[in-house]
This record gives C-alpha cells, structure tokens and sequence, in this order.
C-alpha cells in the first residue's frame, strides 16, 4: 500500500510541472524502496540502503520470479521500479514493458518502436540500450535510432518524440538519458563512423531542443568561455575545441557521449565523459585532439561548460572516456571535499574535485597496465595531468601498419561501460574490469558518411604473465589510489555492480552468474547461474516489506558480440570475437530477467 501511495503521490506531483517533477524524482530516488534511476541516484553510487538481505543471510537467496523478454542480443541496464510499477527494456528493437509488481508482474502495457532494421549494422558494438529514465509521470526511451520518445507512464501513449541524430551518417543510440530539473540529458553514439560527438538537453514537457554542445568544433558549438571555462585550472583559450587539430578533421572527429551521466544539485553541474577521437589511426589526426577522451562538468541549464580535463591526449588505442563519473563527499587531507571519481578506458582511476577540476590522483587499477608509466602530477610541469606514453606501445610512434603488440588494456578498456559501485559504509569502490591486452595494428583509413571509419585491425587476449582470466573485481581506494583486493574472474566483469547497507555487493559474470561478495573482504557469499551471460546491471527494491534483487541476462556486448552477432573471425567486433571465443562453451543466448528474494 505504501508503495501505491507513493506512486499515487508521484503522479499527482508529476502532474503540476516540470519544476516540482524535479522534486517528486527526487524523493523517489532518496526512497530505497525504488529504484528509480539507472545509476541508483544522481552520484551515480549505485549505493542502496535497503539492508533486509545482508551478508549474513545472503547465501539464502532464491529465485522469486522470473521474465523473458523476448529479445536476444545483449541485455545491459536494469529494470526501474516506481511503486508497484516495474519498467523493463531490451536491446534493439527498444521494447519497453511496464509490469504490475502486485499482480505477478502482469504486463500492463508494452511498447514497441517501429525502427528501420538498418540501423543494426551502424551500431558498433551490439544493439545494446542501458535502461529509460523517469521523471514527471513520464518514462523516456532513447532508441537505437536516436528517436527520443517520452511516454505516459501509466499507459504506455507517446506524449512526444524527438529526432536526436541521423542514423544514415552513422548517429545511434545506446545509453540511458538523465533527468535533470525540467531537462533530459541526451548522448549520442558513433565514434567508429566519423560523427561528431554531442550532449543535448530537450525539454521535459515538449521535447523541444533547449541546447547541443559538440565535444569538438568552435566555442559556439562547443559551448565554452574562453576566460571562464578552465582545464586544470587554465582558461582554455579562444576555440580551443579545433586548436589541436589539423584542418577540419574535427568535423568527423568522434568524443562521443554514450556513457553514464551524473549531477550535483548543490553545484547544479553535470558531469560525463567523451569518447575516442575518430579515426583510430592517430597518424591522420595530429595533435590532442580536443576534447575527445574528456570528462566535462556544465550547467545544465544552458549546457555552457564549467571545466573539463583530458585524460587521454591524441589517444592511439580507443581508450573512450565515458565511463561513470561516482560524485562523493570523502575526506582529502583532513577536509571534507565533494569529489568526483573515475574509473577510465585507459586503465587508470581518476580523482578530481568536481568543483573546481583539480586532479587529485591518476593511478593504475590494474597493474598490467603498460601503455603509461603514469601522469605527471606536478602543476607547475609544462606535462601536468598528461600520461607519459610508452614508447614500445606507442600506435602513432609504431607507425602505420605495424602491429604494435603486447598493449595493456585492449581497446575495450581495464574497464568499458559497465558501472561501478561506491559504499559510503567501507569507502571503497567496486569496479568490474577487463583483465586484456591487444595487438593493434593502424592503417589509413578515407572517411564516408554511414560507413565504418575505424582504421585499425586489433587482436586480443588475456593479460600474459596474471591468473589466465580475462577479468578481475576490484576494490578501489580512490584516496590513495590503490587496489584493497581483487577477485579474479575467467572472463571480463560486464554487469554493472550494486553496493548496500547490508554489507554485501553484487556483480554478474558473462558465464551468467550472479555473485554476492562481502564488502569488506571480497569474500564470495552466494552464486547463481542465471540462463545466459550477465552484461546487465544489478538493482535492488523493496515491495509490501520484503527486499528483491534484480538482474537482466542475456550475453552480447562488446565483450560477447561473436556470440550475439553469430561473427566468428576472430577480428570481427573490433577484435573482441576472438578474444571471447571461449564463451560459446559457458553460455548462449537469452534475454531475461531474474529477481532474487529470502525465502518467506
């Protein structure tokens, strides 16, 4: 009944604005018996409070229930619960299921976009969707297409739609998006087909196009002051987004934005990362490529850019920045400041203050990391905040076709998109990596509009010399910089983590388990192998009293597009098929939910 009242609530409050929409969304993220977010709450913790199922019971867990969704290919994101209301996505073709909680998850409407069957091949890396976001009585799904559409979240009717990209050049969709205020936050995909990056923000009510940053081009698209906007503290200087490079290659530039989106209220910022600059060969794009590979705090009002630092200049090894940026309130040096931490692409964890950008640590979460000996830390270095390439390892130094050999991370990162957790009780977060490393071989490339514009031929494989694996789950002390503990893993950590106040956090495999682990020791407390490879998240709620854990299975991805996409040359999916072979014997595929609960 509690839940229905507040949903009742939420309509009501929805119903009088956008303004107070903001407020009802808000009170449904800080109520743990929701899950009303795909990043768990704004900070992109995805930390709950609910503690009915702790590390002392956990190895209870059954199955309570179960939902096909009758969609193969990979399954990434997790439901959302709003009352007694659960949303369900796929992959490709978008559907979106709203299910009754208190009827044996009846479904009580089900939509699903027509969308042209070409847009399947344009997407990079599997027809993936991480999850639709809601807000004011609305649930909003950014299709593969880039067709934003918001729709009745009681009945399931279009309310509007609006067009965000154009599939024909090579412009999809595969992230959620991020209500903010009477705004919704909206990435693109791309980066492998020569699109310009870009972040836009429509209206909640209407779907009118308030504004578009571009990652790169002129200050008017890429909405920064010169004087104002700073980079490690530096104003970044009159059209700084095509300074660093040759002609107008940064019209086809990639820095997209298909990760995970965060925002402080008190600064009232939004925090996201940009992706790998476009081609992957780094010989046709000298300089630093500004500002792909680049994490960006701006106003969501107007989208004008407060600072940025970029991690990785003129990247040679698609290493995208767009993984979750986790906002936290830890203690520097015996004062209490509002951070922002990073786990990137490129195998090293960033802390910074998320006011005022300062770099705080830049530091290797897993130590097969060789493409850099580190980042220079001294402000008053001409190279402050820049990594220091290894030459060995060097793509551009290598030259072009030349298969530079033994680099550590492969392309998909010491860690992809895959969300990490944060527990305010121990401190730490928990990250699921990649344990590969990657040949990498460049060559040139001609750009054509709609047709890959990759330039790179890649292989990749385990970490030589480690445990075999291709994964590992680790804690992270983002203070200090240091790995507490690591749990290796046959294959990649995909699922995106949960931590709770039950002391206990939660993570699948892509051989479809789903693991609880003890928050302080690591210590494997329950195992269930679900129907198919895990790359979803883990969520939790709590309905009439009783606490559920939830995941979507269903392998595809990166890491299992052989298996998704039926490719078996081993360089097909961008390297990644044969990297992967192995996980046809574990798993196949399956698209599915599976909620977890005690026994009564």
């Amino acid at each position: 009944m509690r839940n229905s009242l507040l949903l009742s609530a939420a309509f009501l409050i929805g119903g009088s604005g956008a303004g107070f929409a903001n407020e009802a969304l808000q009170g449904l993220i800080d109520d743990p018996a929701q899950w009303a977010i795909q990043t768990g709450d704004y900070k992109n913790q995805r930390y709950s409070e609910l503690n009915q199922i702790n590390k002392d019971n956990v190895g209870d867990l059954q199955v309570a229930w179960t939902f096909s969704t009758g969609v193969l290919r990979g399954h990434e994101g997790a439901p959302l619960v709003i009352g007694d209301i659960m949303y369900v996505h796929t992959p490709f073709p978008n559907i979106v299921y709203a299910l009754d909680l208190s009827q044996d998850g009846k479904i009580l409407w089900k939509y699903e976009p027509k969308q042209d069957p070409d847009v399947i091949p344009v997407m990079c890396c599997d027809t993936v969707y991480r999850g639709v976001a809601y807000a004011n009585d609305t649930i909003f799904l950014h299709q593969a297409d880039t067709t934003v559409v918001a729709l009745d979240a009681k009945t399931g009717e279009v309310k509007w739609s609006a067009v965000n990209g154009e599939p024909a050049k090579g412009e999809t969709n595969t992230a959620t998006v991020l209500p903010v205020k009477d705004k919704v936050i909206v990435g693109i995909s791309g980066g492998e087909f020569g699109v310009r990056g870009h972040v836009t923000a429509y209206n909640m009510e209407t779907g009118e196009q308030e504004w578009r940053a571009y990652s790169m081009g002129p200050d008017s698209d890429t909405l920064m002051d010169p004087e104002n906007t700073t980079h490690l503290g530096e104003p970044v200087g009159v059209d700084s987004g095509t300074a660093t490079w040759e002609g107008d290659q940064w019209k086809i530039g990639g820095g997209t934005t298909w990760g995970w989106y965060s925002y402080d209220p008190e600064l009232d910022l939004i925090y996201y990362g940009t992706g790998n600059p476009s081609t992957w060969n780094p010989a046709q794009r000298p300089g630093d490529n500004r500002w792909s590979m680049t994490i960006m705090a701006r106003d969501p009002d107007d989208g004008m850019a407060k600072w940025l630092y970029q991690m990785t200049p003129h990247d040679e090894w698609d290493y995208d920045g767009v993984n979750e940026m986790i906002l936290t309130e830890q203690e520097v040096d015996g004062e209490t400041r509002k951070l922002l931490t990073h786990p990137d692409r490129n195998g090293l964890a960033y802390t910074l203050d998320r006011e005022t950008g300062e770099l705080l640590v830049a530091a290797k979460y897993d130590p097969a990391v060789n493409w850099t000996t580190g980042v220079d830390m001294d402000p008053s270095s001409d190279t402050y905040g820049r990594p220091a390439v290894v030459a060995e390892y060097s793509t551009e130094q290598n030259g072009e076709d030349v298969n530079s050999t033994g680099i550590c991370p492969a392309a998909l990162g010491t860690k992809d998109q895959q969300p990490s957790a944060y527990s305010p009780k121990t401190g730490l977060f928990y990250i699921p990596t990649n344990h590969v490393c990657m040949d990498y071989e460049p060559f040139r490339v001609s750009y054509t509009a709609g047709q890959p514009y990759v330039g790179a031929t890649l292989s990749m494989y385990p970490a030589p010399g480690s445990h075999g694996g291709m994964g590992n789950f680790v804690a992270w002390d983002n203070i200090n910089g240091e790995i507490k503990w690591s749990i290796p893993e046959q294959f990649s950590v995909w699922s995106g983590a949960l931590a709770t106040a039950g002391d206990v956090v939660f993570y699948g495999t892509l051989e479809g388990y789903l693991k609880a682990i003890d928050s302080e020791t690591g210590d494997e407390l329950y195992s269930f192998k679900t129907p198919s490879g895990i790359i979803g998240n883990v969520m939790t709620y709590e309905h009439d009293g009783k606490q559920y854990v939830g995941i979507l299975s269903g392998i595809g991805g990166w890491a299992g597009i052989g298996l998704a996409a039926g490719l078996t040359d081993p360089t097909a999916g961008l390297g990644a098929v044969g990297g992967y072979a192995a996980l046809s014997d574990y798993t196949a595929l399956g698209g599915q939910l599976t909620v977890f609960a005690l026994p009564d």
